[in-house]
């Protein structure tokens, strides 16, 4: 058994055609595989960069050109019975050629394929050719074959099984791309091999279970023995001849469990797979690191209405999740290191769930064994977002073996907990005015709630499916009722301040967001504009929700004092950002036992964009990442309205109990006192408690002037209560010292407040790029200090980090 991995020498071609530019139509362009057509024409300088200003404009020609990738590699014949050709991934409408005989055609992006070309291979050299045709015109084909279905955006996204954002969305460009984005090469094998090795690993009490599942592939008819190790336990089984599958069981007493972040440790344990003759000869071999752990969702009707709670080893987890997006539109690019650094942003934001969001892609191995490596739990959407999908075929047969191939590769992952139908399509169908066009066409139903759940249950009934998100958990009940199942939350976006959040009450919240643009730095690396404002052409073009900068101006109008010019606005936007984003977490939180997990949308960017993530394109940290640090930590104090007045709630998301004493102090913008309570926290482990406060704390003399002050001692972070917007607040003119202490590897920077400075916040990326900062949005009173902590390459400009518009703060505009 030998594989040859078929990764070099590949040229590029467009194929004739009047939207080809004179100066690629009949070129070759050198090919890296896997990549993709816009990163070799990147590569060769034959393209802008489609990142920069409104350079994605003049590349849509690309996504409507026929490619073809050709390279020749030698073989020297052996005698295997079998030689594949094995495609990882083929982008997405390919005819794959060896030696001028068809090999196949493939129809979709999220699956591999394998062909075997045995009597196509020749001794020396081979010619190989992939030919893509273009997915608009396959898609639009589809279309018009099929009837068209209604989406969310102009695009036929849902008529080709290819990433859907390629077609842009509200916050990524339009890019459609086309290449061997895979691995691709030959694999040659005799007698047979392991198709597909899918462990089942479960806990029953305290003793661990894997139920392993083989599928063999045969070029020979006689009895093979599948071998299996874990944890120091073996186990084998016989598969008779003419057989393809076996099972075989492998029971490990007392095993060392995996846990969520933060609810214990990781462990993982390797199984070993291998397959052998009857001679005891091995022919093929399979290994993954496991994790012993059950997971269950619970979903039994109550008082509230319908419960959305996902447990972990019997242990129920309040969900401190982001929804992820494809990190970056061409996926080639994106690095095991690249990953690791976003997984770290994510643990150190205090999340503990990233949802794969059902319109991008299944991300990559390195992505799942990361998350199992950092305790991050994954919801896995299926590949389905805001559309009504055609389920005739060939979409119903390649949606089945897609869903087949990915429930059966992610199967030995741990960190999966959760599958998902779809992203926004039940909802859609049910408000979003599809049902006339439609017209009785399908629109994707029998996917969600008959053919994934029958694939799910068949092949990894060790996770619960969730036919869409949201869903309430019946056709009875309407799709997005917050009080069942799960819910989004967007007319805070698109229509409603973000105060409204604290009107709902739901029973976990798995989409809300609000927009903020990418930092300065990353900003200035995308667009030329010069002056760079609000509303210049670069800036628009990298806005790309429908009214988006008037929502922004919404917000501000609602809560901030009005910017004086881009540089305010720049600041107050990403402020407000975070405010609504907190505001939100925090009022969620404040309802544990009700609610029992929040999915913000969104933890990344996969270009330059104003957008709702707390990590821009760039990777770059915005200050919604700050605040969803606060307000995601495991121990949280926050001031609350209730019942007509106000409470302290106390959320303890840690595995021991919180037992502290904590004081409310109102005081003026001046930090002199007006009243204070003093109250004794015992909040149980994994458990939330709600403090009335006395009508003299909260309720202020002068709104405009005074606040309240939440402290626990160094337990945890303090909360602030202002009982007026910033807009009307009687600010003094913002006043503070400063000094500059260098160190190895950066700078501290230490502000001692001479009035009180809101929303502190120190932007270190404006004098260096490579600069970053430990924190952010930190409110001081008279006589208390700060330091922030600087890393850059290099020293940064002491006096101008000390300054406007580096170091701001609400009562320092204009």
């Amino acid at each position: 058994m030998g594989r040859q991995a078929l990764h070099d020498g590949w040229t590029l071609r467009a194929a004739p055609g009047a939207q080809v530019p004179a100066e690629i139509a009949g070129r070759a362009v050198p090919a890296t595989v896997p990549g993709c057509v816009h990163t070799d024409l990147l590569d060769a300088g034959l393209i802008l960069d489609p990142y920069l200003d409104d350079n994605e404009l003049a590349l849509a020609w690309i996504g409507r050109a026929d490619w073809t990738y050709r390279t020749t590699f030698t073989h020297t014949p052996g005698d295997d019975d079998r030689i594949d050709l094995v495609c990882a991934g083929l982008d997405t409408v390919a005819t794959i050629t060896l030696n001028g005989v068809p090999v196949g055609r493939t129809e979709n992006m999220h699956r591999g394929y394998r062909f075997d070309v045995r009597s196509l291979l020749r001794d020396g050299d081979n010619d190989l050719t992939v030919s893509f045709d273009s997915a608009y015109r396959y898609a639009e084909a589809q279309r018009d074959r099929l009837g068209d279905r209604p989406n969310a955006y102009p695009e036929p996204f849902q008529f080709i099984r290819k990433m859907a954002c390629n077609f842009g969305w509200d916050w990524g460009p339009t890019l459609v791309t086309a290449g061997i984005w895979q691995d691709i090469g030959l694999h040659a094998w005799s007698t047979a091999r392991l198709a597909t090795v899918r462990p089942l690993v479960t806990v029953d009490g305290r003793d661990g279970r894997v139920e392993l599942h083989v599928e063999v592939e045969r070029a020979a008819d006689f009895p093979l023995t599948v071998r299996a190790t874990v944890a120091g336990v073996s186990a084998d089984v016989v598969v008779p001849a003419r057989q393809r599958t076996a099972v075989l069981t492998l029971a490990v007493r007392e095993p060392a469990l995996w846990w969520p972040r933060g609810y214990g440790e990781q462990a993982r344990h390797l199984l070993e797979v291998t397959l052998h003759t009857p001679d005891g000869d091995t022919l093929d071999g399979w290994s993954r690191p496991v994790g012993f752990r059950s997971v269950r969702l619970d979903t039994t009707p109550d008082e509230h209405g319908t419960p959305f709670v996902l447990s972990v080893n019997d242990v129920p987890v309040f969900v401190r999740g982001v929804n992820w997006i494809p990190d970056d539109v061409f996926p080639t690019r994106i690095t095991r290191e690249r990953l690791a650094g976003r997984f770290e942003q994510a643990a150190d934001a205090n999340v503990n769930l990233l949802r794969v969001w059902g319109g991008g892609r299944y991300e990559s191995e390195d992505f799942y064994d990361l998350a199992d490596e950092r305790g991050l739990l994954v919801q896995q959407d299926f590949l389905f977002a805001c559309a009504a999908y055609p389920e005739e075929e060939p979409f119903g047969s390649e949606v089945a073996a897609e869903a087949t191939e990915q429930v059966i590769r992610l199967a030995p992952y741990p960190s999966l907990v959760l599958w998902t139908g779809n992203n926004e399509n039940i909802w859609g169908w049910h408000d979003w005015d599809w049902q006339e066009p439609l017209a009785g066409r399908t629109w994707g139903r029998g996917y969600y709630l008959d053919v994934l759940p029958r694939i799910v249950g068949e092949l990894d009934p060790t996770r619960p499916y969730w036919p869409g998100s949201p869903w309430s958990g019946t056709d009875d009940i309407h799709p997005n009722d917050p009080a069942h199942g799960t819910t989004h939350i967007w007319d805070v976006w698109n229509t409603d301040d973000y105060t409204r959040y604290r009107e709902y009450v739901p029973r976990f919240v798995a989409e809300f967001g609000y927009q903020g643009p990418p930092a300065y730095a990353t900003l200035r690396r995308a667009i030329s504009d010069e002056p760079l404002a609000h509303d210049s052409p670069g800036m628009a073009h990298h806005q790309k929700a429908t009214g988006g900068d008037a929502k922004l101006q919404r917000g501000l109008d609602a809560h901030l004092p009005a910017p004086a010019g881009f540089d305010d606005w720049h600041y107050l936007t990403q402020l407000n950002q975070a405010r609504a984003i907190q505001l939100g977490v925090e009022h969620f939180r404040s309802h544990r036992g009700v609610c029992a997990g929040t999915i913000v949308w969104q933890l990344n960017d996969c270009w330059p964009v104003t957008s709702w993530s707390a990590v821009d394109g760039d990777g770059r940290r915005k200050p919604l990442w700050y605040a969803l640090r606060h307000a995601y930590a495991d121990r949280l104090l926050t001031v609350q309205p209730r019942d007509g007045g106000l409470a302290l709630v106390a959320v303890n998301d840690g595995g021991t109990s919180w037992r502290a004493s904590a004081s409310v102090t109102r005081v003026t913008l001046a930090g002199e006192p007006r009243a204070k309570t003093t109250m004794e926290l015992d909040v149980p482990a994994y458990s939330a408690v709600t403090l009335a406060l006395p009508a003299d704390v909260a309720r202020p003399d002068e709104a405009r002037r005074e606040l309240l002050v939440a402290e626990a001692g160094d337990t945890a972070e303090r909360a602030l209560w202002f009982f007026a917007e910033d807009r009307d607040v009687d600010w003094p003119t913002a006043a503070w010292d400063a000094t500059v202490e260098p160190f190895d590897g950066g700078q501290r920077v230490r502000v001692t407040a001479r009035s009180v400075l809101r929303d502190l916040t120190l932007f270190p990326d404006r004098l260096d790029a490579s600069a970053s900062v430990d924190q952010a949005l930190v409110t001081l009173l008279p006589g208390e200090s700060a330091t922030f902590t600087v890393r850059a390459d290099g020293l940064v400009d002491e006096a101008a980090l000390v300054a406007r518009p580096v170091l701001r703060c609400v009562n320092d505009l204009g």
